[in-house]
Order: structure tokens, then sequence, then C-alpha cells
């Protein structure tokens, strides 16, 4: 064979009838390629072992060289659009020498993307000879000889495995060929089983994730706490570097209100504008995909420019749009595959049904709530208020028939502070008559009422202190967190710290320690502390709240004796 001449087959139309071929064809050949045989069945039998698809790349490419004797092996994996490599796994390239050439081939151009369109067997003498040549990056190391073979799983093609620089300085031979097209055969059944049983536990995951979701919202938390909660999951199973939950906002488009991000600062609060291609699409309820979210024209937000491929995903339940999940990955990282996208797509829309569910339950619950509500008005109002009232009465009757000017004096402030109490129980007869909905929205009446709600499962009234003009100033995304940090931290005072005492402190004119004006919460109690060694899920909710808006959530002791009990301190930019 000529050094610049080049060998070629047509690739065969079904793997198993491509092993039988491949084998038989070894009957009649050298003796050397029959001592060979045992090597073969030996490779065949290390490349079927096993289930985990990245090792049975790593096992393929070791094998095949060890098989052909060359210095270098790699796969190249053909992407689903089928135009280029979505993965390149080598073989006798050391961490030092990768690092030198760089970016990983992408299969658009040169000898590699030429097999990706023509995937046919390659014997060449002198790679830099053939005219698909595109010649290698600075850095590269030396190659010369090739052997390149597609391999086929289930009878389409999975990628092609290349061999290059056999050793000893001689060409790759006919015998390497037919050895290497048998383990190619034999490793697109291996790569084949082991794709089975990557998508069976991808697809367990993602299960499994719907359920886990579908437990915490129903569960009893709140819709916040509910929202964090699909982001965490959704950002886990993707493999992505945030989940992101947007709800639809008064203008008609889109708001961050949920955000799972190693460094979520920035993100929450973000908005994307009603007239934005990609805020339409989904408010249709249609998803959205992204190669890359810093180069697309449609992703219009700053934060885009920190990410790469991503998954915009509508929550929709029954022809409604609850809002979108968003799962983008960081930029130069995979795309999202076919398999991904769908499961994605149906996490999205179980998680939309889970917080239909967990919506409707918390309507039962409050509904349940204003009855009881009701109840106890009535009764304040039809016993007890008529009973202090009666009781002023006999009082009064009492303090004009008195001699003893001490006596009567005492009478008559028994009765001016009856006169308060009934005052003061008509106005939590209004309080508990009063919806939500017609209440002031100013953060002053939320954190009272909040409070208020507390009170209930305490036993007792915390105590509230505001400090500077906290309406005013407090915007109203730092004030939502502010009132869902105020509600965690009164949760787990009512739930862990047996507390008598609670106070609460709301100071919007503090400075942060970057010099920024912020907002403080304080929530101090006189319980029983933090016991060593337990659960710290509620502190940790509260600091990533706080982070997500650039502030911070500390703890310390609290207002008992010796500082028994907890002190919560929340703050963040106004």
């Amino acid at each position: 064979m000529d050094r610049a001449s080049a060998r070629t087959d047509p690739p065969g139309p079904d793997p198993l009838h491509a092993a039988t071929e491949a084998t038989r064809s070894l009957r009649g050949l050298s003796s050397e390629l029959t001592a060979r045989v045992p090597q073969l069945l030996e490779a065949m039998r290390t490349v079927g072992a096993g289930l985990d698809l990245h090792l049975t790349l790593d096992r393929i490419v070791q094998t095949a060289a060890e098989l052909a004797d060359a210095r270098y092996a790699a796969i190249g994996i053909i992407d689903d659009a089928r135009e280029g490599l979505s993965d390149f796994v080598t073989y006798g390239v050391s961490a030092r020498e990768h690092e030198r050439i760089g970016a990983l081939p992408d299969g658009h151009k040169g000898l590699l993307g030429a097999l990706i369109h023509d995937p046919r067997a390659v014997r060449l003498a002198d790679l830099g000879q053939d005219p698909r040549s595109a010649g290698f990056p600075a850095g590269h190391p030396p190659m010369r000889t090739f052997l390149g073979v597609p391999i086929r799983v289930q009878g389409e093609i999975f990628g092609n495995l290349y061999l290059t620089e056999k050793r000893g300085g001689g060409e790759f031979s006919e015998e390497d060929l037919h050895m290497v097209r048998v383990l190619a055969t034999e490793a697109g059944i291996a790569i084949g089983n082991a794709r089975v049983y990557a998508a069976t536990r991808q697809r367990e995951r993602w299960i499994d994730g719907s359920v886990a979701v579908t437990t915490e919202l129903l569960a009893g938390s709140d819709v916040d706490d509910a929202l964090a909660v699909v982001a965490e999951q959704a950002r886990k199973l993707a493999d992505s570097a945030a989940g992101i939950v947007l709800l639809p906002d008064d203008e008609g488009g889109l708001e961050i209100v949920a955000v799972s991000a190693d460094d979520p600062t920035g993100i929450l609060g973000t908005h994307i504008p009603p007239d934005s291609p990609v805020a339409r699409q989904l408010l249709d309820g249609e998803p959205v995909f992204v190669d890359d979210s810093a180069s697309d024209p449609r992703m219009v937000t700053d934060i885009a420019a920190r990410f790469g491929p991503s998954m915009l995903l509508p929550l929709k339940s029954g022809g409604r749009v609850l809002g979108t999940l968003a799962t983008p990955r960081a930029r130069g990282a995979r795309p999202f595959t076919a398999a991904e996208r769908t499961l994605a797509t149906q996490f999205a829309a179980q998680a939309a049904l889970a917080l239909v569910l967990a919506d409707a339950q918390r309507v039962r619950e409050r509904l349940a709530v204003y009855e009881d509500r009701d109840r106890i008005a009535r009764d304040l109002h039809d016993l007890v208020i008529q009973r202090l009232f009666a009781t002023g009465m006999m009082l009064e009757g009492a303090q004009r028939r008195s001699v003893v000017p001490e006596v009567a004096a005492g009478i008559g402030k028994a009765v001016d502070e009856l006169d308060v109490t009934i005052q003061e129980i008509r106005t939590a007869i209004f309080a508990l008559q009063q919806s939500p909905v017609e209440a002031p929205s100013g953060l002053r009446t939320r954190v009272l009422r909040e409070i208020g709600t507390a009170a209930v499962p305490l036993g007792f009234q915390p105590s509230a202190h505001f400090v500077g003009p906290v309406d005013s100033r407090v915007g109203e995304l730092t004030g939502k967190n502010l009132i869902a940090a105020l509600r965690e931290a009164l949760s787990n005072a009512f739930r862990h710290a047996q507390a008598s005492r609670i106070d609460v402190v709301v100071d919007a004119t503090v400075q942060l320690p970057d010099g920024t004006d912020g907002v403080r919460l304080t929530v101090a109690d006189d319980g029983i502390g933090i016991p060593s060694g337990g659960r710290r899920s509620g502190l940790r909710n509260l600091a990533k709240r706080a982070e997500s808006l650039g502030g911070s959530s500390t703890y310390g002791p609290g207002l008992g004796l010796d500082g028994a009990g907890t002190t919560v301190t929340w703050e963040a930019p106004l």
C-alpha cells in the first residue's frame, strides 16, 4: 500500500451481522492474526464488563489501543444534531498535554468531521497527507499513522473509534483493521447496554426528585419555601449551575422569586420584560431551550452572561401557567440531551401539579383558620364581653353603696381596667374578623400580622419594636424576604425553643458592613437555645435567603439568664 493512500470499508447495516462477518473473515487469514484471536476475545470480554457508560468508554479506548498496539486512542461521540462531536474520550494523552492542546475537537472540520458524515473504516499510513486532514493545534503530540472505525449502537452511528501512532514506527495492518472492527462491534453492544442502564437510572432519579418535591410541598411549606424546594431539586436533577423559579409579574413579564445556586447574588428579583420573546413563549406554555445563554439574543437579562446551555420550562397544570422553571448550566458546559429535556419537562409538569395541590391544601387550611377565628370572635363578643360588662355593672353598684373612700376608689380603678380590657377585646375581635385583603399592606402591618399569627401556637404575644421609617424605606423584594425570615424564626422558636418571651425588632436605619443602607430583623427568645448536634436547616434557610439579597444571617445568645435562648439577626440591603 502506498504511504499516502487510504483503505476505506463500507459501513455494515447491523452490529450483530457485522460482528459475525468480521469474525468469519478471520478464517483463512495469516497465522499472526489467528494467534491474536485469544487477545481479541479477552479484549471483547473486557469491553463488555460493567454498565457505567463513562467507564465503558474509557475501557474501550484503552483496550483498543492495547489490541492494535497503538500509542493513542480516542472515541468521538456524535452529537444529537449529527453535525459535530458532543464528547471526546482519549487514551494516551497526559493531563499536561490536554492542558497544552486546549479545547477538545468539536468534529466540525478535518478528518474527524469527515468521518461523522461518511462513517467508514479508514486506514492511513500518513494522517497529514490525507486531503481531509486539517492539521493539529499547537502543543498537540505528533501523530502519523491512523486507523478509524465507526461504532454503531442498535444500528445507528454512535461515534468513531480512532487509533494513531502504531508502536514501533510501522503502519496499522489489515489484521489490525479486522481486529478493531470486531472490537468496535462489541463496543457498540456494550455502549448500548450502558446507555440503557444510564437512561434507566436517570429516569429513576427524576422520578425520585418529583416524589420528593410533591412530598415536601404537601407537607405544609409556605409558598416561598415551596418554590425554593422546586428550584433546589431541579438544579440537582438537571446537574445545572442554578435552579430558578420565575412567576408572572404585574407588568405582564416574569420575575425571579426563588434561586438555588452556589452564588445567588444579583439573581433574585431579576425581571424578564413582557416584550421579550422568551417571556411570551413561556407564558403561552411553551418550553424554551437555549444552547448558550450568554450569546442568545433572546436572553435579555444581565444574568444571562453567567450561563451557557439552559432549559426554561413552563410550570403548567390544567392549561394554567403558574410560572417558569429554569435550569441553566455554566458557560462551556455540555448541552442538555434530548432525554434530559424530556425528563425535565415532565418534572416541571409534576412540580406544577404539586404546587396547585399544595396551594389548594393551604386554602383549605386557611378557610379552617378563618372559620375558627370567626367562632372565637363570636364567643368573645357574645360571652366574654357580656360577662365583663355585667361584672363592671356589679362593681359600679358596689362602688355607689360603699361608704369607705379607699374601697370606692379601688372599685373605680377596677371598673376602668375592665373598660380598657373590653376595648382591647373588641380590637382583637375586629382583627380576627378582618381578612388579609382588607388589611393594609405595609411592612409594619405584615410584621404585626405574622407576630399575631405566631401568638396562637406560642401561647403568648411576642413583642414588636420598629426603628425608622420601615414602610417607606424597605423595598418590596427585601420586605417579602424579611417577612419570610420572620416566619421562619418564629416557627423555629415555637418548635424548638420552649420560650416564654420573644422580642422582635425591625430596624430600617442600620448600615451593613459594606457601607450600604440596610434593614435588620432581630428575633430574640429566652428558650433553651440551640443544642449541639441539633438540626440547622432553618438557620441555613435564613442565611440563604439573606445571601441571595447580598445580606447575611447570624445567631447568638438570647434573652434569658446568662444569655439563655437564641437571638437571630437577619439583615439585607434596602
